[in-house]
């Protein structure tokens, strides 16, 4: 690889970004890959001054911004922290206008091409194949979107078309979405696998097995053990919200019964919200728990390494189950998960959703499991 050519990196999470810099950490002192250049004009954009030990290649983060504003809120923080290590980033519109996605694609199109590196939060995105199909790059990353990352190996390794484990299969407006993006998702597969001339690493915290040819790195966080902490220690035991109702794979009513029971029996007093759940159903939780309810300002990881955390933090089956162990190591907090009974579901989830969520819950690393207690029949 022309050690002068450049790395671009698309990230469309506050996640996909903190593991962009856990991956480029993992990269400095190993090769003279990343350096600090002037950051590409727009909202987040300042100059900083190269680092001469590495200005054989540069890195360009590009933030693809989705529309709610707790996501965009702790984009721009965790944007903000990468700038302080050096990194160029560039905040570019891709929704939230009928112009914006093209725009995007001919504003992003060049870099694509030249970069002879790419990095990719979330393969399932569309936007993110799009963006992958003039690509000419030689090396391919893929980091962690969270649990997403199991499924989207398990279904590259079927040779299934790419499709996130909670959607449905829609009505025929939908399907025949599908029929026509085809080719693109077809194509970006085809990228996503290494072949000739072209590697492909998987940079993860997830329990999967890489395809052959693939290369693994295992992500353990270690950026933010060096970066941030250790943190203070409560009393109090906290717990992680989750998505999971928004996204339609667990019954709101059944939601809020485990939460309740969980609180009580376990001491909880602060609930983390997900950046994704509703004001309206962290009212709910609120007014019927008593919880504290937090909005993390940053992804967890970098919130519970900083402090003040609970002794033990309890979470429902989900992407810091995985990343929690790492991030804490040595802290002496107990990371504990609780299963999702069956009796949960909502009537409309996914197919896959039983068998993902178990999955999730039973290759967690260093946590205590705590048993799915069958939800009280609704009377």
């Amino acid at each position: 690889m022309n050690p002068s050519a450049p790395t671009l990196a698309l990230v469309e999470s506050p996640v996909q970004l903190l593991n962009v810099l856990e991956w480029a950490h993992t990269r400095r002192g190993r090769e003279p890959l990343l350096t600090a250049v002037p950051a590409q004009p727009g909202p987040l954009a300042e100059r900083r001054r190269p680092d001469p030990r590495t200005v054989a290649d540069r890195l360009r983060i590009v933030v693809l911004p989705p529309t709610d504003p707790m996501s965009r809120g702790q984009l721009r923080r965790v944007a903000a922290i990468a700038r302080d290590e050096g990194y160029a980033v560039h905040w570019q519109e891709a929704r939230g206008g009928s112009g914006a996605p093209l725009r995007a694609l001919a504003a992003l199109g060049p870099a694509v091409r030249r970069a002879e590196r790419i990095v990719v939060g979330d393969p399932f995105s569309r936007f993110v194949q799009l963006l992958l199909t003039p690509s000419r790059a030689a090396e391919l990353v893929v980091v962690d979107d969270g649990t997403a990352t199991m499924e989207f190996v398990a279904q590259l390794g079927r040779g299934e078309r790419l499709r996130r484990w909670h959607r449905t299969g829609g009505g025929p407006l939908s399907r025949a979405r599908e029929l026509a993006y085809a080719p693109v998702s077809g194509a970006a597969r085809r990228r996503l696998r290494p072949g000739e001339g072209r590697r492909v690493e998987l940079f993860t915290s997830m329990p999967v097995t890489p395809l052959p040819g693939t290369a693994l790195r295992v992500n353990d966080f270690a950026w933010t053990r060096a970066r941030f902490g250790p943190p203070r220690l409560t009393r109090g035991t906290d717990l992680v919200g989750t998505s999971l109702v928004e996204t339609g794979v667990v019954d709101p009513a059944r939601y809020l019964e485990a939460v309740t029971a969980l609180a009580r029996e376990h001491g909880v007093t602060r609930y983390f919200a997900h950046r994704r759940e509703t004001p309206e159903k962290l009212r709910a939780l609120s007014a019927a728990t008593g919880l504290e309810i937090v909005r993390p300002d940053l992804p967890l990881e970098l919130i519970a390494r900083r402090g003040p955390v609970g002794r033990t933090i309890v979470s429902f089956p989900s992407t810091v189950v995985h990343t929690l162990p790492y991030a804490l190591t040595g802290t002496g907090v107990t990371v504990a998960v609780c299963g999702i009974d069956p009796a949960w579901l909502a009537p409309g989830a996914s197919p896959r959703a039983r068998g993902f969520l178990a999955g999730v819950t039973d290759t967690a690393r260093d946590v205590r499991r705590l048993p799915a207690r069958s939800a009280p029949t609704a009377g």
